[in-house]
């Protein structure tokens, strides 16, 4: 399924306003104005983009701690996912969220959840509500290969596997589960194997090309709308920094990151719309264009004020009262 370069050119600039998105989060995070931990996707941007253009709107998406280039372009204003990671009143959830919980129902993001592996028992839901209701809406749930030890993954594909739920596990394989490598953690050469013992598709992807990341996720997308049930895509890309903003990574060889870095998924587009005829001046305006809508984005996350103790305390309890809540 190749993509036309129309198609690719508007992936490019979704890749850079990913990079540029979480490069500036970055930034914000070691003024300390980002409260609490925030994890970065940066070199997995093939990752999200890909699998954006292969789901719906109406599709369900399970989004995982570095994905905040995908929440953005799954429908929500990114001032308003910025805002959210400042923990500010006009965030996307009033700041409640922060960069871990980001959520917008309207675009059926169904938000993360900190105990990593949960949210792919919540997909069940989704998937078997869209069965229930006859609708052909997929449900795609991004997890790490960390993550994919959890037990809750296992419980979770075997009832789609039986049920044949309409549901796509997408593993972003980045090496790293935290500190350790995903060699230490998993006896599988290969991690997409994992879903042979179900009876399902495990699917190898380069996650660092946005085409065969799309490519992968539209079939897998089909297949389940077609009621033939999930699909496990392992992505192999890479994160370019620690586990989270801060963590120097003293863990990593140097070698081995100067080598993905090589496999930059931004630079692998360009290569292939160049050699394709687009001039890099286009490309060069498109990255001039993400930099002015970046500093707007900016801006508005800046200017919005912090919740107050009545807003950040609303929807938190129910009926009782809280002392010390204006």
């Amino acid at each position: 399924m190749e993509q036309g370069l129309e198609t690719l050119k508007q992936m490019y600039h979704e890749m850079v306003f990913c990079r540029r998105f979480e490069e500036e989060a970055h930034r914000y995070a070691e003024k300390g104005v980002v409260p609490g931990f925030i994890h970065l996707g940066i070199g997995q941007e093939a990752c999200q983009i890909g699998a954006v253009h292969a789901l719906r709107r109406t599709d369900y998406k399970f989004p995982d701690h570095r994905c905040h280039g995908a929440i953005v372009f799954f429908g929500t204003d990114p001032k308003r996912v910025m805002a959210e990671i400042f923990g500010r009143r006009d965030g996307i959830n009033r700041g409640r969220g922060g960069s871990m919980h980001i959520s917008d129902l309207s675009v059926r993001n169904m938000g993360n959840n900190g105990i990593q592996g949960s949210s792919v028992l919540t997909a069940l839901g989704t998937a078997f509500g869209a069965r229930y209701l006859g609708t052909d809406d997929v449900t795609a749930a991004f997890l790490g290969d960390g993550t994919l030890g959890e037990g809750a993954c296992h419980e979770s594909l075997n009832m789609a596997a039986t049920w044949k739920l309409p549901l796509v596990y997408i593993v972003v394989n980045n090496q790293y589960a935290i500190s350790t490598h995903c060699r230490e953690t998993h006896p599988q050469e290969q991690l997409a194997d994992w879903a042979r013992g179900y009876g399902v598709p495990g699917v190898v992807v380069d996650g660092n090309d946005v085409e065969a990341v799309f490519c992968a996720v539209s079939d897998a997308v089909e297949r389940a709308r077609r009621g033939e049930g999930p699909t496990v895509l392992e992505l192999m890309t890479y994160r370019w920094q620690g586990h989270f903003a801060g963590d120097p990574a003293a863990y990593r060889p140097e070698e081995e990151v100067r080598e993905w870095k090589k496999r930059c998924p931004i630079r692998r587009l360009e290569a292939r719309l160049t050699g394709a005829g687009v001039p890099r001046q286009e490309l060069q305006e498109l990255e001039d264009r993400v930099e002015t809508d970046m500093a707007e984005v900016v801006r508005f996350a800046l200017d919005s004020p912090p919740p107050g103790r009545t807003e950040s305390t609303r929807h938190v309890y129910r009926d009782r009262l809280v002392p010390g809540r204006d």
